[in-house]
């Protein structure tokens, strides 16, 4: 691709640090993640960060460490990454899919309540494309009906709702840090939380079940090898330094993107200002209007990328891939209306730090040739 999809940033304090590490002595469970944790936990505003190996561990050892299991279940949207169901049954917990609201792509707090079983044990609340859910109602339907929230902020860190980060408002919140993310450990995800039994059992559990209390050969319970390397968190620590220089680098991006599209009949766009809420900009995703459907779209996301422009078709619905389909088609049974219409018409755009204004104008350019294309062709 001329214009990838996403792109790590990295650089040369980066490799520096990376390089200081392959000459030490520590290359797990050093000092090196002890400030990575310290790092996030200031940064959020949290008593206690977790480092993990992905954010889809980090979302599993949340659902171990509350105590979900066999038969509850997990309230979740089906828009999102596949992680955040399969996450709920490794512990063989079931998913109950939601829809999302229109505007945000969120869970929609007016359908919770329908989904609600005695069986319900918690929510998990997505953060979708950076842009932080309704928290205010959702966290009041838990705490009325008794329910943890865990909060998928993968896609989220450093957003803000009400003046507080994502991920610190449930009871857990996980983030992540693969390369196409806002910062980067290459691999890599962490916990936050302010309840401190809870960060302890997350240690436990990322280690093997082996508990700092006693005995380094002794596992005090049923655990995981989820521990992330030194080298990933020296990563970590350099690029946690210039977070608010990469989120406000992202949203002049964003505002760019907006700029050159705004006005446009056939798309619609992104909200740049919401209240009470600051987004960290995952991605950039445009929605086809309603005229288009998911041929167009597929169309055009291969138009895009046979002209060398990396294009995302986000997300496709959990509860309509083969593996739920077969293994778990209950996890459906909700009015999954918005879901299915809008995951047909939505189109990542080319996202990165060092992203151009003349790659901008490309992307732009090409992609409203496109679709003029698309609409005239399918007619």
């Amino acid at each position: 691709m001329r214009i990838p999809l996403s792109a790590p940033d990295i650089r040369e304090t980066d490799i520096e640090a990376v390089c200081r590490v392959l000459r030490s002595p520590h290359l797990s469970l050093g000092p090196k993640l002890e400030e990575f944790e310290r790092s996030i936990a200031s940064y959020a505003g949290v008593s206690d960060a977790v480092a993990v190996s992905s954010g889809t561990s980090g979302l599993h050892l949340c659902i171990r460490a509350l105590g979900i299991g066999d038969g509850d279940e997990v309230l979740v949207p089906s828009f999102t990454f596949i992680a955040a169901a399969n996450a709920i049954r490794y512990e063989r917990a079931q998913p109950v899919f939601v829809d999302i609201e229109p505007q945000m792509l969120n869970l929609d707090p007016a359908k919770l309540e329908a989904a609600i079983t005695p069986r319900t044990r918690a929510i998990m609340v997505v953060h979708t494309f950076g842009c932080p859910a309704e928290m205010s109602a959702i966290v009041g339907i838990a705490r009325t009906r008794g329910l943890s929230i865990i909060e998928d902020a993968c896609e989220a860190i450093g957003a803000e709702y009400d003046g507080r980060k994502a991920g610190t408002i449930g009871d857990a919140g996980v983030f992540a840090f693969y390369p196409n993310k806002q910062i980067t450990t290459g691999e890599g995800g962490a916990i936050v939380t302010r309840d401190s039994k809870l960060a302890g059992r997350f240690r436990t559990l990322r280690n093997q079940g082996r508990d700092s209390s006693i005995d380094w050969s002794d596992a005090s319970e049923l655990g995981y090898n989820y521990r992330i390397s030194e080298l990933n968190c020296a990563l970590g620590v350099e690029q946690m330094k210039r977070i608010d220089e990469v989120l406000a680098r992202r949203e002049a991006v964003a505002r760019s993107y907006h700029r050159r599209l705004n006005g446009n009949p056939t798309l619609v766009l992104p909200e740049l200002n919401l209240p009470c809420r600051r987004i960290s900009w995952f991605v950039y995703v445009v929605r086809l209007s309603s005229r288009f459907d998911s041929r167009h779209r597929d169309w055009i996301w291969q138009e895009m990328r046979s002209r060398g422009i990396g294009c995302g078709r986000y997300f496709a619905p959990i509860h309509l891939q083969p593996i739920y389909r077969t293994a778990a088609p209950e996890a459906g049974r909700a009015d999954l209306c918005n879901t299915e219409a809008i995951a047909d018409r939505v189109l990542a755009l080319p996202f990165f730090n060092q992203i151009t204004d003349s790659q901008i104008d490309e992307v732009c350019a090409t992609l409203e040739e496109i679709v003029l294309q698309a609409q005239n062709g399918f007619q």
